[in-house]
This record gives C-alpha cells, sequence and structure tokens, in this order.
C-alpha cells in the first residue's frame, strides 16, 4: 500500500515544523515547498537525516517546483507573513490573500483529490480565499484555529488546577482572534464541570488570555509569532484526515446553513476524516452565546469582503 503524502506549502518556522512533526508521526512522505531557493531543500534534508534516529520510515523532500507536489492526500498552507509586535491578523490581510491565494491555486492543480487545512493568517480570511482559488469543495478545505485556541484554552486549565492536560476537553467557536467564543460549559476536567474547580471570575481571566495568546507570544518573541503549537494543531488535524479517525475537533468549517450561517467559514466543531470535514456539529448556544459566536461571524464576514474586493 502507497504511502499518504503531504505537502507543506512554506519553509518558515510554522511550515517546518509542520513538516517535521508530521515526518516524527509517520503520518506520510513530506513535501516541503518554499519560493526561496535552498531553504526548504536544505530543512528538507535536515529532516530526512533525522528518520534514522527517530525510526520512522518516512521520506522527507524541499523543493520550489510544485511539480513535485503531485498526488498529494493532505496540503498545508502555512505561506505567507508573520504578525510582527503591534500587527493585528487583519493587516496581514492584503499581503497574505495574494500569497495564500497563488499557492492554493497551484497545489490544486497538482492535487485535485487532496484535502486542504489552511493556517495562514488572518485565518478565516485565508480559508475563503484557498477555496476561492482552488476550486475544491468546501468539505475539503478546513482552517486550523479552534484546535490551537483549545489547546491555549486547555493548557492555561491544566495549569490552573494542576492537573494533566490530558484530562482538559475544552471547545471553542468563531473566529480566530479577539472575537473567539471559548464555551466554558462545555469545558470539562475528567468528566468533570471545570466550574468545580475554577471560579467564575478567574475563568473568565483565561478566557481572555486565550483570546490574546497569540498576541502574547508575539510580544514575547518581538520578531515573530507562535510556531510550535499552530504547527502541532495542524498535524492533529492532518492525522485524523489520513488515518480516517473522524476526530471531533473545533475547526474552521464552511457553514450552509448551521447556526444559522451561510457562505463562510467559521470556527465550528466538526469531525475530520478521509472526506475533509465529514460534518459540523451544530450545538444549542445559550442566548448569549449565540450573540458572541454572531458578533465574531460579523467581523469573518468583514474580512471576506475585503478578500472579494482583492481577489
Amino acid at each position: 500500500m502507497p504511502r499518504k503524502k503531504i505537502t507543506v506549502i512554506g519553509a518558515g518556522n510554522v511550515g517546518a515544523s509542520v513538516a517535521a512533526y508530521a515526518s516524527a508521526q509517520e503520518l506520510g512522505d513530506v513535501v516541503l515547498v518554499d519560493i526561496l531557493d535552498g531553504v526548504p531543500q536544505g530543512k528538507g534534508l535536515d529532516m530526512f537525516e533525522t528518520t534514522p534516529v527517530l525510526g520512522v520510515d518516512t521520506h522527507v523532500l524541499g523543493t520550489n517546483d510544485y511539480e513535485r507536489t503531485q498526488g498529494s492526500d493532505v496540503i498545508i498552507i502555512t505561506a505567507g507573513i508573520a504578525r510582527k509586535p503591534g500587527m493585528s491578523r487583519d493587516d496581514l490581510l492584503a499581503t497574505n490573500v495574494r500569497i495564500v491565494g497563488e499557492v492554493a491555486e497551484k497545489a490544486a492543480n497538482f492535487s485535485p483529490d487532496a484535502i486542504m487545512i489552511i493556517v495562514s493568517n488572518p485565518l478565516d480570511a485565508m480559508v475563503y480565499t484557498a477555496w476561492k482559488k482552488s476550486g475544491l469543495l468546501p468539505k475539503k478545505i478546513v482552517g486550523m484555529a479552534g484546535v490551537l485556541d483549545a489547546a491555549r484554552f486547555r493548557s492555561f486549565i491544566a495549569e490552573e488546577i494542576g492537573v494533566s492536560v490530558e484530562d482538559i476537553h475544552a471547545l471553542v467557536l468563531g473566529g480566530h482572534g479577539d472575537t473567539m467564543v471559548p464555551l466554558t460549559r462545555y469545558c470539562f476536567v475528567g468528566g468533570v464541570p471545570v466550574t468545580y474547580f475554577i471560579a467564575a471570575d478567574r475563568l473568565e481571566e483565561l478566557v481572555q488570555r486565550t483570546r490574546q495568546g497569540g498576541a502574547e507570544i508575539v510580544g514575547l518573541l518581538k520578531t515573530g509569532s507562535a510556531y510550535y503549537a499552530p504547527a502541532a494543531s495542524a498535524v492533529q488535524m492532518a492525522r485524523s484526515i489520513l488515518m480516517d479517525k473522524k476526530r471531533l475537533l473545533p475547526v474552521a468549517a464552511y457553514l450552509d446553513g448551521e447556526y444559522g450561517e451561510k457562505g463562510v467559514f467559521v470556527g465550528v466543531p466538526a469531525i475530520l476524516g478521509s472526506d475533509g470535514v465529514e460534518k459540523v456539529i451544530e450545538l444549542e448556544l445559550l442566548p448569549e452565546e449565540q450573540e458572541a459566536f454572531e458578533k465574531s461571524v460579523e467581523a469573518v464576514r468583514g474580512l471576506v469582503k475585503e478578500v472579494d474586493m482583492l481577489l
């Protein structure tokens, strides 16, 4: 049985980390693509040389040539400029629409049956951009946002309580950024509601830290943005798709009437399998949750309007 093929576009910190994690988990052979000559080739060769040490039989190839990506099962797009201190995700829009649109179109031409995972920011707008330019079905395009946001929330909760991160389950809806909607009533610690462990005011502080999770890291690094956790989150999604695990994960998926929204990619719980986004799970939201979600979707739609003018 032939091995799966994973293309990672963008050999910067996020893309290189995605390629390294995917190779180490033996999810399939990896093709790392970047516009810079020598960078993907050097990083790809370095990663390939880790495989004997890790004991995995994956091949990693770095290239500038999209023809080498032909027949990919999953395409993970990390290309684009990263945030700098004081820069919002929205500031990235014009540049990254051009970059993501171009690479999504090229990659889809060589792998029309692939499932595409978008990591580039501003996330929800970039998923929409990739959909428009690639020509892939909406269920074949998905954005990495909620997995990362939920991971940050879970990390903070585990640290606060003093329990294993494995026992924390959290859910985040909405756009990736300041308008995200962490659903605290769907957050559990080993099956016990999180409110048993953490007072409401302190939990709200952790929610706010989750919303600002990316900005916190940008402020600390000063010359870049987060990459380990975003890469690990994208690989978790790829694993569910490639192994048809049908994980229920919070991702940026296309809504076709769910939650009262249509024609937009936004963060919702969805089942990821070999067919991509196989089902969006529609939760009953409390009035205040619905209001927050609608506000978040409104912010995403504002970015989508700008994308339509740029495409």
